[in-house]
């Protein structure tokens, strides 16, 4: 009676192509993750930046900052808005505050000048360009 069977020298094999293919994928993934994420933060900037423009022709002034850009953006005044459902968050460092334009990198979501109307990430200096 004959037995049919994978041999040890067949096994490692097999885990061994296993661990090579595992080792190739895996970082696709977390570079992937990193795609999507910085693709979300690119569409909120565009987005809020188009909503302060908005506020701007309508108001004639760009939103305040700090605890009232939120209520600005979001709360229907004076017969116009709200201009977002909420400030979203900053999907590096998931915050949605927004700070001054000195707040501290990674302090905020969010920096904000309310004189020049400039609105960007503050998650990290690579990100203060978009």
């Amino acid at each position: 009676m004959k037995r049919s069977a994978f041999t040890l020298v067949e096994l490692l094999i097999v885990v061994i192509i296993l661990g090579i293919l595992a080792a190739v994928v895996v970082p696709q993934f977390s570079d992937a993750s990193d795609d999507a994420r910085l693709s979300s933060l690119t569409t909120n900037l565009q987005v809020i930046r188009g909503q302060i423009e908005l506020y701007k022709i309508q108001h004639s002034v760009y939103p305040p900052t700090k605890t009232n850009f939120a209520p600005a953006m979001t709360i229907q005044a004076g017969g116009y808005g709200p201009y977002l459902q909420t400030v979203p968050n900053n999907p590096f460092n998931n915050k949605n505050d927004v700070g001054d334009g000195t707040a501290t990198v990674g302090a905020t979501g969010w920096k904000y000048d309310t004189l020049t109307g400039k609105f960007q990430a503050n998650d990290d200096a690579a990100h203060a360009g978009l």
